[in-house]
């Protein structure tokens, strides 16, 4: 620290400062500004009712340094080394407030008092003792051929499958930067990479057509009218079925009317009879069905009957002669 207060008769003004603790600050003990000597420590002494600071510190500086003071320059008590006398620091390093008065009472700044460093330093002590430790067991549990790491250590038929595994990986590793296996092609070929944008591209032509409504698909999603089309229907059909429900029309009475079903499977059960019959050669209809003489014999008549009147028509003299006798 250097500096110097000023003379005897230099213009002097009292700043205040509260803190915790004093940690060994006394009356005299100097006052710095970034270092340098700019004052001294007036009085110390405890408030009753200053919590939670109780410490009231006076200090006394020279007016030609107050130019470089301000009221929100901060105040801390600091030792001259280890072992060193306590005195009070002034920073006004982020300060940018006005010049302080006489009786300004400036912020205290937090700065590790000595004890504080001595106890947080034997906190380090104690948690790096515990590591040491615990590093030491483990290291213990590894030359007695415990654990993984023992393993790893100590067995060899582990080191060479770990040796082994690691050759392994490096060459699919250079199989896949070669370009080699589906890896491999995934990396370093650049077709794949344009046939996947090109698609990418068609799907995204095929979004924008189906956004524009193009297409049938386009058009399920973009056109109203296939929706309006399609409640119409179910509309219709739901009118329909109320209709059906009510017992109107053919369908509706198939439906309600018992004495109607019971004509209609009447109906379909004689059609299903004729129908058999037919098939199994009963009566005319049954004959031409199975009876192919009967087929034949009739064609044979139809032609002949065709052949007879185209006879007729080509000689008509020959089959139309009139013969009047008279008695």
């Amino acid at each position: 620290m250097s500096g110097s207060t000023g003379g005897l008769f230099t213009r002097k003004i009292r700043l205040l400062a509260y803190f915790e603790n004093a940690n060994g600050l006394s009356a005299g003990a100097p006052v710095t500004l970034d270092g340098v000597t700019i004052g001294n420590v007036i009085g110390v002494r405890i408030l009753a009712h200053h919590e939670p600071d109780p410490v009231e510190v006076t200090i006394r500086v020279g007016a030609q340094f107050l130019p470089s003071l301000h009221t929100d320059s901060t105040a801390a008590i600091d030792q001259a080394g280890v072992l060193g006398d306590a005195f009070l620091n002034i920073s006004s390093a982020t300060a940018k407030g006005p010049i302080p008065a006489d009786g300004t009472v400036l912020p205290v700044a937090s700065v590790p008092g000595i004890p504080e460093v001595i106890r947080t330093s034997q906190e380090t002590l104690t948690s790096a003792n515990s590591v040491i430790t615990k590093l030491g067991a483990t290291m213990d549990t590894i030359n007695h051929g415990k654990g993984t790491a023992a393993l790893l250590m100590n067995d060899p038929q582990v080191a060479r499958n770990l040796t082994r595994m690691i050759a392994q990986m490096e060459t699919l590793t250079q199989q896949i930067a070669s370009g080699k296996g589906t890896l491999g092609k995934l990396i370093a070929d650049d077709q794949l990479y344009d046939r996947a944008n090109s698609t990418i591209d068609k799907l995204n032509d095929i979004a924008t057509r189906l956004q524009n409504g193009q297409g049938t698909a386009g058009k399920l999603i973009a056109d109203d009218s296939l929706y309006q089309n399609l409640n119409t229907a179910v509309a219709n059909t739901n009118i329909l079925l109320a209709g059906i429900n009510s017992g109107n029309g053919s369908l509706g009475r198939l439906a309600r009317d018992p004495a109607f079903a019971q004509k209609v499977e009447e109906s379909v059960t004689r059609l299903n009879d004729l129908l058999k019959g037919i098939d199994e050669g009963k009566g005319t209809l049954g004959q031409l069905v199975i009876n192919r003489s009967l087929y034949d014999h009739a064609d044979q008549t139809l032609q002949q009957g065709g052949d007879l009147v185209t006879a007729m028509r080509k000689d008509p003299k020959k089959y139309l002669t009139v013969h009047v006798k008279l008695f």
